[in-house]
Parts: structure tokens; sequence; C-alpha cells
């Protein structure tokens, strides 16, 4: 018992070590950037965003440690579960989720709010890699290849995009797609999908489906002068906010459309442009190198590992990653319609951070077990 118990810290003291500190260095350099926008938000204050900012990004970290020094095989083993179980959240939450701002979006627990939706985009993203780890490439484009995963991605698409939630609908999609195709999916039937997806748009605007207020942010940002004091109002004031930062940004916490409250959602959706306005074109395109060089890690750790399911596990979460910062600043810049996507490790926001997190923590498992080429199988579920 006693070599057994010592053989079982050695391995963890092995793990602990292999783990990717440029990653984890990267990481939180992305998160102090956010607590020093969150103090500038409130005044210079710590409270009420900064420090619990720091603090959930502190437990948020032992919790990706934890999962990345947990084998890939148990992830493996726990993907489809994963699955079903944040599908099963996803399923309450119009029975007894809280309503905030007009969504029903959280499930309350014991004081704490949670988001299923956040959780959901890494256990499909885990789930999907799963699944192509246990299919033969002959399969991958095959209509009974396909079924399972177009259900798995469609499922708590709709059930996001019905509580209203259209970013993270997009988003989950986005990353669902980039799984298949990574997995090697036929560009014909690619193309069948984006034409498809296309008409179903145009049948919910049709419908009824996609609410008023999201058609309203869509044709506001195909039409930027119109409605200025109204669907304008946010993405303008943003866009003067950045614009006015120039090069060299007007000062941390001297920012006026910031600290003059013209801003709105300053913690959460909009704080890319506190940045931007208080220390300019030079400030942002610093964070915006922290998220790409987060990008190309997670790129070099997925093409270092040899089993597919490790692969597309890490490749997935990076364009989760990276697609949340692009639909973010394109949206505070006016290149994107305004859809409620945060700036991941920086915005306010305790399950989006922890789930990002714990994306990172797959990220690492795949890193640690790189060498590894996990025993295939076959079919789905099994």
């Amino acid at each position: 018992m006693v070599i057994e118990a010592s053989g079982k810290r050695n391995k963890l003291r092995k793990r602990l070590a292999d783990l990717n500190s440029p990653l984890i260095i990267l990481l939180t350099l992305i998160a102090s950037a956010g607590v020093l926008a969150l103090y500038s938000v409130s005044d210079g204050s710590w409270t009420p965003y900064a420090m619990p900012h720091a603090i959930r990004f502190g437990l948020a970290m032992v919790v990706m440690i934890g999962i990345g020094v947990t084998p890939l095989k148990f992830w493996l083993s726990l993907a489809y579960p994963g699955y079903f179980f944040a599908l099963f959240l996803l399923l309450l939450v119009p029975v007894i989720g809280a309503t905030n701002m007009g969504a029903q979006r959280w499930l309350e627990l014991g004081g704490f709010q949670l988001q299923p939706s956040e959780l959901m985009k890494v256990a499909l993203v885990l789930a999907l890699a799963r699944y192509y780890h246990g299919l033969e490439f002959k399969q991958v484009s095959s209509i009974t290849g396909l079924i399972p995963p177009l259900a798995m991605i469609g499922a708590p698409v709709g059930l996001v995009f019905l509580q209203p939630d259209l970013g993270t609908a997009i988003l989950m999609g986005l990353s669902g797609v980039t799984v298949l195709l990574l997995a090697g999916i036929s560009w014909r039937l690619v193309t069948l999908g984006v034409i498809a997806g296309v008409g179903g748009a145009i049948a919910g605007v049709q419908s009824g489906l996609i609410k008023a207020y999201q058609w309203e942010r869509i044709t506001a940002f195909l039409n930027p002068d119109a409605d200025p004091l109204g669907a304008n109002y946010h993405p303008n004031q943003s866009k003067i906010a950045i614009g006015s930062g120039g090069v060299d940004g007007k000062g941390y916490m001297q920012g006026t459309q910031s600290q003059l409250d013209f801003l709105p959602e300053m913690q959460t959706d909009f704080i890319f442009t506190i940045i931007g306005e208080e220390l300019g074109l030079y400030g942002a395109i610093g964070l915006l190198g922290l998220y790409l060089a987060v990008f190309f890690t997670t790129l070099q750790i997925a093409m270092s590992a040899k089993s597919h399911f490790g692969r597309l596990l890490a490749f997935g979460i990076a364009v989760t990653f990276v697609s949340y910062v692009l639909i973010n600043t394109g949206m505070v810049m006016g290149l994107a319609p305004v859809v409620g996507v945060p700036l991941p490790l920086v915005s306010y926001g305790g399950t989006v951070m922890l789930s990002m997190m714990a994306g990172f923590g797959l990220v690492m498992s795949a890193w640690i077990d790189r060498s590894q080429d996990t025993l295939r199988t076959s079919g789905f579920g099994s």
C-alpha cells in the first residue's frame, strides 16, 4: 500500500511538472488585464468586480490544473455522460431557470447562478471529439455517420436559441461545425449545410423565431447611421470611445466615455472598449497579442497530440476561444452585430470563466498525454 501510494504521488508530481507553463502564464496575463479593466470600471475600487474576478480566476486555475493532471483516457470515457448532463441542465432552464434582463438562461444553485449553455460549449466539443475518435474515416461523410453529430450540435443550439441567446447559439454551432470540418467532413456537405443554414435563418425571421430585438440588432449593424439613440446607441458609443483613445490612450482610469457611464455593460460585453479608450491602440493590440499567443499555443498542443481525440479536443477548444474573442471585439468595434458575447477571462462572469478554464484543462490533459495514442473504439456511444 505504501509503495502504491508513493507511486501515485510520483505520477502526480510528474504530471504537474509536465503542465504547459507558457499557456498558464498567458492565461494569467489575460485575466490580470481583466482585473485592471474591472478595477477601472469600478472607479478605482476592488469591488464589486475586480476582486471577485481575481478570486474566480484563482479558483478556475485550480480547476484547470486538476482537469489537466487527470489522464486523457478518463475524459474520453466521461465525454458522453458530460454531454448528456449538460443537455439535461439546458432542459431544466425553461422549467426552473431564473430570468434576467428578459432572458431565461440561468439556474439558481444555492445563491450561485449557473449558465448551462457555457458548460455545453465545452461538453459539446468533448463529445464530438469522442465520437470522431471512434469513427472510421470512410464513415465521417456518410449519412449514418453525420446524423449523430448533427443531432448533438442541433439539440443544444436549438435550446440555447430559444432562451433566447443568439450569440451563444452561434458560438456553439460554430465550434461544433469546426470539429466536423477537422474530422474530415466533405466540403460538398459543408456547402449544402451553409445553404441550409441561410435558408433556416430566413425562415426564422419570417416565422418570428428570431426575436424582434435580435433582428433589430442585425439591421442596425447593416445600417450604422440609423436609430443612433436606439438600436445603434451602444455600438456607436463604443466606437466613439475606442476612436477617442487613439494610439496612446487617454490614460488608465482616465476614459471619459467609460468613467462618465456612456458605455453600456462595461464590465461584461463592452469591456474591450475600456481598454481601447484608456490604453489606446497599443493596449488593444497588446491584449489581442496575448489572445493570439494562447490560440497558437493551443494549436501547437493539438498538432502535437498523437491521439485523434486529443487533436480534435484541443482544436475545438482553440476555435471556441478565438470565436469568443473575434465576435466580442468585432461587436464593440462595429464589425459585427451586438449579440451579447463576453471577452474570455476579461469580462466579468463566473460561469464563462469556469467553462473556459475547464476547456483549457482538457487541453492541458491532451498536452501531458500527447505521446499516447489512446485505443480506438468503434460506433456511437461505445
